[in-house]
Parts: C-alpha cells; sequence; structure tokens
C-alpha cells in the first residue's frame, strides 16, 4: 500500500487526524476575507461582459502579421469602442467590440481588413443584439435559482435542514468566490462561463454530500454514548474522507489546468480561458468549503441543539472523573498493601475461633506459602482439621 493509502486508511479508522472542526473560526475567519475581497472586487472593477450579454460584433480574421497590441489598436480606432483581441491558434484573430449595430458592422469590417492589410471577405463577422444578451442573463440566473432550491430540497429530505443550510452557504462562498476571481483577472463573462459555474457548483456538491454521508453514519445513535461530541464526530469524518477528497479534487484540477493554461495561454486558445477559469477556480473552491465550510458549520448548528449541549457536558464530565482516576493512581506497584511488621514485608497473622474455647489458631502469616484465611471461615463449622496438640 502506497503512503497515501496507508495514511488514509488511518485517517478512517481516526488513528490520526486534524482538528479542522476544532480550528473552524480560523476557517471562518480566512473565507470571510476572500469574500469580501471577492466582493470588492466586483463593486470596484466589475465584471467584463462579453458581447453576449452586452451585444454587439465579433470579428475573425484570417491569419496576420499583426500584434495583438496592433490589432486593439486598430479595431478600437475604426469602431471608436473598447475592443477585446485574442490570438487563435491558426495565428488570426478573433476580435470582440461592444455597442456595434449592423449598420455600422460593414463599414467596421472593411476599415478593420485595411488596417490588417487581409482581404475583407476573408473577415467573418457576427452580430449579437443586445435583448438576445439579456434573455441569456436571465436564463442563466433562472438556471442559477432553479439549481439552489432544488439542492436545498433534496439535502434537506435525504440529511436534514442543517445540512442542507450549511451546504447553501459553502455554494454561495464559491460563487463568490469564482465571480471574483473573474472581476479580478479580468476575463470575459460569457455563457460558457455560466456553464463553468453550473459544473464546478454540481461537483461541490457531490464532495460535500460525501463527507455528509460519512457523518450521518458516525453520528448515529449519538446521544446514546458518552466517548465523543457531535463536534468530534463530524471531524472523523472530514479525516475519513479526506484523502478521497484530495484525489478527487487533484485528478479533476489537472486536465483543467491543462485546458486553463496549456490550451488557452500557450496554444492561443483564448476561447477556452472563460469556461477553463471558471472550472479551475470553482473546483479548487469547492473542495476548500466542503471541508473547512460546510462540515464545521453543520458541527456548529447542532451543538446548539438542548440534546448536543447535554451530551458534550456529560462526555466532559466522564473524562474528568477519568483524568482524576488516573492521578490518584499509586505509582508504586505495591502502593496498596498494608506494611508489614518489623519492615519485612509479612503480612499480619488472622486469629480464627475454631469455637470451643481452645484458643486462637495461627490461619497463617504470609510465609512459607501458607493460604491467609478470614476470620469468620472456622465459626461454627467444629473442630478444626490437622492433628491435635
Amino acid at each position: 500500500m502506497s503512503r497515501l493509502g496507508s495514511l488514509g486508511a488511518r485517517l478512517y479508522r481516526g488513528e490520526v487526524g486534524y482538528d479542522f472542526v476544532g480550528h473552524r473560526k480560523l476557517w471562518y475567519g480566512l473565507s470571510i476575507l476572500i469574500t469580501i475581497t471577492a466582493i470588492v472586487g466586483v463593486v470596484v472593477r466589475g465584471l467584463n461582459m462579453g458581447i453576449e450579454f452586452e451585444g454587439g460584433a465579433v470579428f475573425t480574421t484570417p491569419k496576420t502579421s499583426a500584434s495583438v497590441e496592433q490589432t486593439t489598436h486598430a479595431a478600437e480606432k475604426v469602431s471608436g469602442h473598447t475592443a477585446i483581441v485574442q490570438e487563435l491558434g491558426g495565428g488570426g484573430k478573433r476580435v470582440q467590440i461592444a455597442s456595434v449595430d449592423t449598420d455600422t458592422s460593414t463599414k467596421v469590417k472593411e476599415e478593420l481588413a485595411a488596417e490588417l492589410k487581409v482581404n475583407p471577405e476573408k473577415i467573418d463577422a457576427q452580430l449579437v443584439g443586445p435583448s438576445w444578451g439579456e434573455q441569456i442573463a436571465n436564463k442563466a440566473w433562472q438556471g442559477l435559482g432553479i439549481f439552489m432550491i432544488l439542492v436545498v430540497i433534496y439535502l434537506a429530505i435525504a440529511f436534514e435542514w442543517r445540512m442542507a443550510l450549511a451546504a447553501l452557504i459553502a455554494l454561495i462562498h464559491d460563487i463568490t468566490i469564482t465571480v471574483g476571481v473573474y472581476s479580478l483577472v479580468g476575463f470575459e463573462v460569457t455563457p460558457g462561463t455560466v456553464i463553468g459555474l453550473l459544473t464546478i457548483l454540481g461537483y461541490s456538491l457531490y464532495d460535500t454530500v460525501v463527507v455528509f454521508d460519512g457523518l450521518r453514519e458516525g453520528s448515529k445513535n449519538v446521544t446514546k454514548q458518552t466517548k465523543f461530541t457531535f463536534s468530534e464526530i463530524a471531524n472523523r469524518s472530514i479525516n475519513g474522507t479526506l484523502v478521497r477528497s484530495i484525489n478527487t479534487t487533484v485528478v479533476a484540477l489537472l486536465p483543467v489546468a491543462g485546458l486553463l493554461f496549456i490550451g488557452g495561454g500557450m496554444l492561443g486558445g483564448g476561447m477556452l480561458n472563460d469556461i477553463a477559469l471558471s472550472l479551475f477556480v470553482g473546483l479548487a473552491a469547492g473542495a476548500y468549503s466542503s471541508i473547512f465550510i460546510a462540515t464545521p458549520l453543520v458541527a456548529d448548528f447542532k451543538e446548539r441543539q438542548p440534546e448536543m449541549k447535554a451530551l458534550a457536558k456529560r462526555v466532559r464530565t466522564k473524562r474528568l472523573k477519568a483524568a482524576e482516576h488516573e492521578a490518584h493512581e499509586p505509582d508504586d506497584e505495591h502502593g496498596d498493601e498494608p506494611p508489614g511488621d518489623g519492615g519485612g514485608g509479612v503480612r499480619p497473622s488472622v486469629t480464627v475461633d475454631n469455637g470451643r474455647g481452645g484458643g486462637p489458631a495461627a490461619a497463617g502469616a504470609g510465609v512459607g506459602g501458607q493460604r491467609r484465611q478470614s476470620p469468620s471461615r472456622g465459626r461454627g463449622r467444629g473442630r478444626p482439621s490437622g492433628k491435635r496438640r
């Protein structure tokens, strides 16, 4: 078995582990800081919405010797609007210009061809109206809202409402971080971005449900025992699925990273960046939230229940008594034996009455291997055994 597999088995059995739930305030603070940064980025810088949402024109040019900077300058000079230029794999350019209507698209196409010194007939022009973009945006919001509602209903039925609420908070956390990253890096928001967001929400939910399922199994009849609190059981559930979550996340991130950094960066597939970035950031945020946010939130919600408070009190009381018992145990092996006469380690003899007035007899002095006898053993039994003197 590999080291990672051995570690996973030990985590699952509870032999080792990290106190994720115990340090939940640290994770909450870190998540709040990241979320605030993302919100500020969206408010200050805004989102670079694609023409699918704002309307405009897309011009795809054939192979040209002009650079991206030269093409951007030429497109903005011709149209009078901000242009977004992406270099394609074959040496061509994809030029997006917002707020370009049908009447001016032909003129822009001809002047752009003259600036780039290419044949106007080889430039492909596509127009997108603002009304169509508004419909796309509305459909995206409706799809996101329906997804959230279905998630809450499913988790409330399959688990309980506290887990559904924690999962909803984790999903909102993932969306906020992903949108904030888009705002900070300036990537264009397209329908592909929306598809990527819905994809990573499903992945994040899957990872969260795996942890919740382990928590549900581990917390059955939790109030009937006094060994663990609910928070400790929740922490064991996280550790039990930790290696699985890490493996799943790494395997999912590797192809997405190739799509983003190699396909979109090195090979010039700029159209892949919109969906690849949302997948990359969302997968990482989803794995983080399922471990550091969702399950600790469930533990917080559950620990507020009266029965869980009573359980935590019983567990603390039992552990305190066990600690006191260990503290009072003697360190010496013979510390509980009575001292002998004269310091020789000899146990005192026990006098036995034979019931006939014949006087006392020594039943054993603790030497010679003789057996000790309780004082009441020979009472009412007649003459003792052995030779009579």
